[in-house]
């Protein structure tokens, strides 16, 4: 039984029946036959099911949007967003994605030859509850698209968001099988990778699930696009704008109630600004307002479970007791709810778990440097590489970032954020592969040769 619980409360929402092996069973039979006759349909009729679910969405936004605050705990503001962005994606892959899969003509041996995209099948997709309907839709949108199927295995805290998301297909006219929510533990995920009917994987979520996923599917040859974890630096130097970096680093910290692995988590400030960028970032985070997520008035929401609100506070008071400082905050809310204050650590001991860890919630962490060199070499300093952020108006020192980073992704002068239109993904222990863009739609296709004499 998977178990929604409300995170502002504790109280329980709704018990979702999982899916029997023999559901199972006939979503892999159902997702097959679909992709049988889907992987022949003309982009056009293709483009009208995107559009229509684009519709759809919009039009069906505040109810979405309150299943995601009730079920994840989100701003019920950031629920809406995020659902006008699943919107905004299926619209961009149904007016590109025909462009980006046209047939490639290239040189080689004498008469035709050219590159054609082709689907390779039923895809899995392991999909985490931080942006219940974004991650999915980001993969659904391209798939599908691309003449694929898809099968969700939704976190099991979001089962009606990813029972929504499998309505908002059927009901925007996907034939049977082109689009399923399977509501199973992550047992079964192995077994699904295993049978010979699903051709690909993809995951967003931590660090040992994506592992697990990898190693299953390399088992079988099979594909797969990893998005995990990230430790995201935010760089600031003396030339950067002080108000708006405080303004936007604190947003790009705090989203979503601090659970987002794009969110920046290491601010590693130069030695001429950081006392004066601690504090206008300390006085912002002060300022939040922490309470029920369905409130306009509410900064901070709570975390979506209590497990993670209290392996937030280990980390955090550990870190501490090992001689990190604490700014502001570094409490749990007294009462019910998951609800953990804002907060700002600083002097992090290379040993203590902020240092290295992630810290999936709303905890910044500061580090003092007194050179570009310094700050290149600290933010690197990460088994993980998903996004960074740096913030200075020099512009030779924009190119050293841009260049040295290691990351996915670097945002100068912005916070790291996912847009349709650009790749996103990471590297080293933040996973492999890349979504959205054209390399996204690329990703679950056979990028197949054909010369013809």
């Amino acid at each position: 039984m998977a178990k929604s619980i409300n995170p502002a409360n504790g109280e329980t929402i709704a018990d979702y029946p999982e899916h029997s092996n023999a559901d199972i069973e006939q979503a892999l039979a159902s997702a097959d036959d679909a992709f049988r006759s889907w992987r022949r349909t003309r982009f056009a009729e293709r483009t009208a099911l995107l559009l229509r679910a684009a519709d759809l969405l919009d039009e069906r936004r505040d109810r979405l949007a309150e299943i995601a605050t009730r079920e994840m705990g989100k701003r019920l503001a950031e629920a809406r967003a995020e659902v006008e962005k699943c919107a905004a994606g299926c619209r961009f892959y149904a007016e590109n994605a025909e462009k980006f899969l046209a047939d490639e003509v290239r040189e080689g041996p004498a008469g035709r030859n050219f590159v054609a995209y082709r689907p390779l099948g039923p895809v899995l997709a392991v999909m985490p509850w931080n942006f219940p309907f974004w991650q999915v839709f980001r993969f659904a949108a391209p798939a599908i698209m691309a003449g694929n199927v898809g099968l969700l295995k939704h976190a099991s805290n979001v089962s009606h968001c990813a029972l929504e998301i499998e309505k908002i297909f059927t009901d925007a006219g996907a034939p049977h099988g082109v689009f399923q929510t399977l509501i199973i533990p992550s047992s079964k995920v192995e077994t699904i990778i295993d049978d010979a009917r699903v051709k690909a994987a993809t995951l967003t979520g931590s660090e040992p699930a994506g592992r697990a996923v990898a190693a299953q599917a390399g088992r079988q040859l099979k594909p797969v696009v990893l998005e995990l974890g990230g430790s995201d630096p935010f760089i600031v130097m003396p030339s950067a704008d002080l108000a708006k970096a405080a303004e936007v680093g604190v947003k790009a910290r705090m989203q979503n109630n601090g659970q987002s692995c794009i969110a920046a988590k290491r601010f590693i400030v130069h030695a001429d600004v950081y006392d004066d960028y601690l504090e206008r970032f300390r006085t912002r985070v002060d300022a939040m307002t922490v309470g029920d997520p369905m409130s306009d008035k509410t900064d901070m929401g709570p975390l979506a479970t209590s497990k993670i609100r209290d392996e937030l506070a280990e980390q955090i008071s550990k870190s501490v007791a090992m001689g990190a400082r604490l700014v502001s905050g570094g409490s749990v809310v007294e009462g019910k709810g998951n609800f953990y204050q804002p907060t700002i650590i600083a002097d992090i001991p290379a040993e203590a778990p902020a240092y290295r860890e992630e810290l999936f919630g709303p905890c910044a962490i500061f580090f003092k440097v007194d050179s570009i060199d310094a700050a290149i070499d600290l933010a690197n300093d990460s088994d993980f590489g998903l996004g960074s952020s740096a913030w200075t108006n020099e512009p030779a020192e924009q190119e050293r970032f841009a260049r040295e980073l290691e990351a996915g992704g670097t945002y100068i002068n912005r916070m790291t954020a996912s847009d349709q239109r650009l790749p996103f993904g990471g590297i080293k222990n933040s996973g492999f592969g890349r979504e959205l863009s054209h390399e996204g739609i690329r990703e679950f296709v056979n990028v197949k040769t054909v010369t013809i004499d």
